[in-house]
């Protein structure tokens, strides 16, 4: 038996793993922090997203995981294109703006920090270590979220300096 968990291994049998439990693993998982942007005939939208990653540098494609329960999930699957901005060390206040950690909400979440359109129409985030223009290939519900696979369109790289990461619930400069 795990001592911290008070959980012992699953050998053959179906106990789900706690929902709390699997959060707090999670939470020392370091991960880089990335502002997940659209644009459709309603206006832009975004996310703040920990859960992307490469899939294949041929063709270049990548995937973002999107909770559905927030507001903007709709539009990612509507729109058929997203920018996937990797955060700097220094645009801390554009996470907390686009993971609902302030009172900004929708359009007014653009407000903060310089954007730009993209060349598929997406707003690309200006100082950004790198954005990644992608084409939606596949889009599949699991379990509470969407993990959306983008083929990579274009590729922009920013200043190659601190990243902004996140670890144990709270932002830290790596």
């Amino acid at each position: 038996m795990d001592e911290a968990s008070g959980q012992g291994a699953n050998h053959g049998t179906e106990r789900p793993v706690e929902a709390g439990l699997y959060r707090e693993a999670m939470s020392r998982l370091v991960a880089a922090v990335h502002v997940v942007t659209t644009r459709t005939e309603e206006g832009r939208a975004g996310f703040t997203a920990t859960a992307v990653a490469s899939v294949s540098d041929t063709p270049p494609t990548l995937l973002v995981c999107l909770n559905r329960r927030i507001h903007s999930a709709p539009a990612f699957r509507r729109a058929g294109v997203f920018a996937v901005n990797m955060l700097a060390g220094e645009q801390q206040a554009l996470a907390q703006a686009f993971g609902g950690r302030t009172a900004v909400t929708g359009e007014t979440r653009f407000a903060v920090g310089q954007w730009h359109e993209g060349r598929l129409g997406v707003p690309v985030l200006a100082g950004a270590v790198a954005s990644f223009e992608c084409r939606l290939v596949e889009a599949r519900t699991i379990a509470t979220h969407d993990v959306l696979v983008g083929r990579v369109e274009a590729v922009t790289l920013g200043p190659d300096g601190p990243k902004l990461a996140y670890l144990g619930r709270d932002f830290l400069v790596v």
